[in-house]
């Protein structure tokens, strides 16, 4: 007799019972799941909780600081910039002082000349020379100043000539009066006063000629001359700086 094939299908009775189990374990097995990971949470945050605030105030204290050192080097800088101010200011008052006091000594120097309270220098003197640029060309604005002490009752005539030393194509040579004036003051500056005088001129220099020293003379009818070297930088500023074996002319 010929065996039967099993079934295809099986029949099996339902077992609700069983279904509600199951399902109630798995209900409880992921709220225990929830209540554990909830636990883990609330541990971690108990423990990480202190640090934050502990952060949280480091920031606010790093940041207080920063606000302070930001003040002290706005203060700092306000501060160099008031002292950089007033340093400019008191370098500037200074130089004018300087500048001042330099004008009086002049002015003593002269009228102090002019009164005759010098008893070694009594006569003719170069008291003044003073060289201004023309701009835009080498010429040079001339101005020299002569003095004779107010004990002298008669006028003093005569001329004066300007030569001027300096470096020429790596020589030292002397450029005389024809070479620097104009034809109509060919012979010199003619002066004629009693106390005191300014000459005028216009001096014109070679293109490639360093100027170092100016030389004055004046040459007086019936008297000696005076002689004065100044130094070109010494002129720019009005100074006259006597060398070494200038002479004044005598009465």
């Amino acid at each position: 007799m010929p065996s039967r094939p099993p079934p295809r299908y099986v029949v099996r009775p339902n077992d609700a019972h069983e279904q509600r189990r199951r399902r109630l374990w798995l209900g409880a097995a992921w709220l225990a799941s929830l209540i554990l990971v909830g636990g883990a949470a609330t541990l971690l945050v108990g423990h990480a909780a202190p640090r934050i605030i502990n952060h949280k105030s480091q920031l606010r204290d790093l940041a207080s600081q920063n606000d302070n050192l930001k003040q002290q080097v706005a203060n700092l800088q306000r501060s160099q910039q008031v002292t950089q101010i007033a340093t400019a200011s008191l370098r500037k008052t200074l130089a004018d002082r300087d500048e001042e006091i330099s004008g009086l000594r002049a002015d003593l120097g002269f009228y102090s000349r002019l009164l005759g309270n010098n008893a070694t220098h009594d006569g003719l003197k170069v008291q003044e020379v003073q060289l201004q640029p023309v701009s835009g060309s080498h010429a040079w604005n001339l101005t020299i100043s002569l003095t004779q002490s107010v004990k002298h009752s008669d006028d003093t005539s005569g001329t004066a000539l300007v030569s001027v030393d300096g470096v020429r194509g790596n020589k030292v040579v002397q450029l005389a009066w024809s070479a620097l004036g104009d034809d109509a003051q060919k012979d010199g500056l003619p002066f004629s006063f009693k106390y005191f005088q300014q000459l005028h001129a216009t001096i014109m220099l070679p293109a490639d000629f360093r100027p170092t020293r100016l030389r004055v003379e004046a040459k007086p009818a019936g008297g000696d001359a005076v002689a004065r070297a100044v130094t070109w930088s010494d002129a720019l500023t009005g100074h006259v700086t006597v060398a070494q074996g200038d002479q004044d002319a005598q009465p």
